[in-house]
């Protein structure tokens, strides 16, 4: 009996234990998606790696990250959607898919926007890029940061751009932001919107000759397979988006959230310093890979060739946006 006795005791200091343990972390074992759009190979999955092993080990194991890269659980815009609606918890996606959320949020992608990432990281972490964080609460999303594409350049299978001409006739794979695909249509090129999941054999097939992406994804999407010219034009910035679904965050304990921002910050640090230092690499990856790569773009007659795009956009959506950035950047 009094063995008996004592296996209950045992069996309830266990079970004591344990829920101290449980309320002591809050929410313990929360297990959450991360979804992006990116091979394994890019930034955008080494960023995603040290977000959820910082999360993890800071939260002693209470909350628990699941990476999809690759497109695995959608294309962009169904990422976004996912994400409002918490069937993913975190999504990293081009900033410019959210144009359809929030109109003025384009302006960051208008070309020659930034002249150059230190500007852009100053607008995009300060007041300018903070209010669009605040403005996607609405459609249940917690922005954590800006993390970098980079600049776009122009890739193509035809020849070497160096002037607003060469990009005449050109079939241009473009993305959905209406300010690049009226840019291309200036410049007398033929764009298409194509998913970047299906570019590659677009690319291939010939359904479309041209396309423009940073660096990065260039080489990550294995481009220079089916490419054989890169103009480093840098025409536009392109900024992501990390978000997270909104109730997801508020059901965290208040120590994990500060845990989650604070990871989140260093992890568009560490993705953006990476973006600079292996830029060069990068290209030389390339070069290596067989495409020949052209620097003496004409910056000057291309900026003044897209200031109509700059028009357009003030006529759609005001100057409001445009003035507030540009101030920002002084």
């Amino acid at each position: 009996m009094k063995t008996i006795k004592r296996l209950f005791k045992g069996v309830g200091l266990v079970s004591v234990v344990s829920c101290a343990v449980l309320s002591n972390s809050g929410f313990a074992e929360t297990t959450l998606k991360l979804a992006h759009a990116a091979p394994e190979s890019d930034l955008q999955q080494d960023m995603s790696v040290f977000f959820k092993k910082e999360v993890e080990a800071r939260t002693n194991g209470d909350v628990k990250i699941n990476i999809f890269p690759q497109g695995q659980l959608g294309n962009d815009e169904q990422m976004i959607q996912s994400t409002r609606f918490g069937l993913v918890d975190f999504s990293i996606v081009g900033l410019n898919n959210y144009s359809g959320l929030l109109p003025e949020s384009a302006a960051f992608t208008l070309p020659f926007m930034f002249p150059d990432r230190q500007t852009a990281y100053k607008v995009l972490d300060g007041e300018v890029g903070q209010s669009v964080s605040k403005q996607m609460e609405a459609f249940d999303l917690k922005g954590l940061g800006y993390p970098e594409n980079g600049y776009r350049n122009v890739t193509n299978s035809r020849g070497p751009i160096r002037t607003p001409a060469d990009v005449k006739g050109l079939r241009m794979r473009v993305n959905n932001s209406k300010a690049l695909n009226d840019m291309f249509n200036m410049l007398g090129a033929n764009p298409a919107q194509i998913p970047v999941s299906e570019l590659y054999t677009a690319l291939e097939t010939g359904v479309v000759d041209a396309q423009d992406h940073p660096i990065g994804v260039t080489l990550s999407f294995k481009f220079y397979e089916v490419q054989k010219f890169l103009s480093l034009t840098q025409h536009a910035y392109s900024p992501l988006a990390f978000t997270m679904n909104l109730k997801s965050f508020n059901k965290l304990s208040p120590a994990n959230q500060s845990i989650i921002t604070q990871v989140a910050q260093e992890a568009v640090e560490m993705q953006r310093k990476l973006s600079i230092e292996k830029e060069d690499s990068m290209i030389a990856q390339l070069e290596k890979d067989g495409m020949k790569v052209n620097r003496d773009v004409d910056g000057a007659a291309f900026q003044q060739a897209v200031k109509p795009v700059w028009d357009a956009f003030i006529k759609e959506h005001g100057d409001k946006m445009i003035n507030d950035i540009l101030a920002a950047s002084k």
